[in-house]
């Protein structure tokens, strides 16, 4: 078994950047306890102090990627899929992230890619920009491509103090922030610290254009896009195995349980369907409803037709093996999780948020309903479920629109073109 290693910010009395070494022995009974820890989502990391700072390696570093956190999550698996592309295509690349290391943390360093963690305790853990400060010094990347608010806030800060031009800072936002409006102002107060503000789509660019008033000539468009072809051959799974009837048709969702993700409307809607005793709604993800959807579940009385199966490997093959997709969000940036459900030529219900207006048309390429609208939401899937043919059209469709317009290669060229203008400039 491979030995991980997470290299540590931490305070020390010196104040010297001091990165830890996770080291797992080789030993049959170590590799026996990380196998079992790992199947039960928990971490064991073995830390051993050392007296020097460790030697980087001698690769002068092209990219450090820096995120908030390294949890489960769209824009985490983004950038797995991003450093792991850019690695391939030639370029040293390492990751950096404010919050103790996560789930995502072990998958980077399987592809062989140096993980830092700055050890952040929550959002107002001020230490975490000394602690990168020090690692951008140190590790000198010729470019730093940060994701989300609080990573670009702290890349914004610490990037010059580190001798780090701003020319060298590329901030990325992959959603439209409407619960937290001091975000976008913090960063109009900042975006002259990095070279481009890049946003995933087009109604991330013109929120931060409009709300954060960034200039159009500090914003950049890189549209997002998956790997079309891993879905598409996913063999759908057995019914059974996640105790449905075989004869089930299931309404999928996939996602984080969070509140702008409209999921109370969603159970609500579905519990009102009395005509399709044979469906049954299917949430996959974690988050912090947990608990309340649960519960709400359980006073509509639909414990037996819904289901919420926590976080899965196994989402290509639950997308093809559903009927239905629904995404019924308050606001998004682009979600990957419509993109999938897309490319797997599911027929798809979502909102007229931003992100996901981005991506459906309409009754061409998927049925649109206003966020909150319970009973339009209801009527959609209720018409996909009854209309074959109508749903076979749309997921036909929506397909096409991934196959020409949403491919990751095209997504990964207009990033390295970024890079390239950047390392030649």
């Amino acid at each position: 078994m491979a030995i991980f290693q997470t290299r540590f910010l931490t305070s020390y009395p010196s104040r010297e950047l001091q990165p830890t070494r996770t080291q797992i022995a080789n030993s049959a009974q170590n590799q026996n306890e990380v196998k079992k820890n790992v199947a039960e989502g928990y971490w064991l990391i073995l830390l051993q102090r050392v007296k020097e700072p460790r030697t980087l390696n001698d690769t002068p570093l092209d990219i450090l990627y820096v995120i908030t956190d390294l949890e489960i999550g769209g824009v985490p698996l983004h950038l797995l899929r991003l450093a792991t592309a850019m690695r391939d295509r030639g370029y040293s690349v390492a990751v950096a992230c404010l919050a103790p290391p996560g789930p995502i943390t072990l998958r980077l360093q399987s592809a062989g890619i140096e993980v830092y963690s700055c050890q952040g305790r929550g959002g107002r853990d001020w230490r975490v920009i000394g602690r990168l400060k020090r690692l951008l010094a140190k590790t000198s990347p010729r470019i730093v491509h940060a994701f989300l608010f609080h990573a670009n806030l702290a890349v914004r800060l610490a990037a010059r103090g580190a001798g780090i031009s701003a020319q060298r800072v590329l901030c990325e936002i992959q959603t439209v922030e409407v619960e937290r409006p001091w975000h976008l102002t913090l960063d109009r107060w900042t975006y002259k610290r990095c070279r481009l503000t890049i946003g995933n789509s087009q109604s991330v660019v013109e929120h931060l254009s409009t709300h954060a008033r960034i200039p159009r000539q500090h914003l950049q468009l890189v549209r997002g896009g998956i790997d079309a072809k891993k879905f598409q051959l996913a063999a759908p799974i057995d019914l059974a195995d996640i105790a449905l009837p075989i004869e089930a048709k299931l309404v999928l969702w996939v996602g984080r349980l969070d509140p702008v993700k409209g999921l109370n409307h969603l159970i609500d809607a579905f519990a009102t369907m009395d005509s399709h005793t044979d469906a049954h709604l299917v949430l996959v993800g974690g988050g912090q409803m947990q608990a309340e959807l649960r519960d709400r579940v359980t006073r509509a009385g639909m414990t037996s037709r819904i289901h919420l199966l926590g976080p899965r490997d196994d989402v290509p093959q639950l997308l093809r093996s559903a009927h239905v997709f629904v995404f019924p969000s308050q606001t998004e940036g682009l979600p990957n999780a419509l993109l999938e459900a897309m490319a797997c030529g599911l027929p798809v219900i979502t909102t007229n948020a931003p992100g996901c207006r981005d991506l459906v048309t309409h009754e061409k390429t998927g049925l649109v309903v206003p966020y909150g609208d319970v009973s339009k939401l209801a009527d959609a899937m209720d018409e996909l479920l009854s209309n074959q043919q109508l749903a076979d059209q749309l997921g036909q469709r929506a397909q096409q629109e991934i196959q020409d317009h949403w491919q990751l290669k095209q997504t990964l060229d207009t990033y390295e073109r970024l890079y390239r203008d950047i390392l030649v400039g």
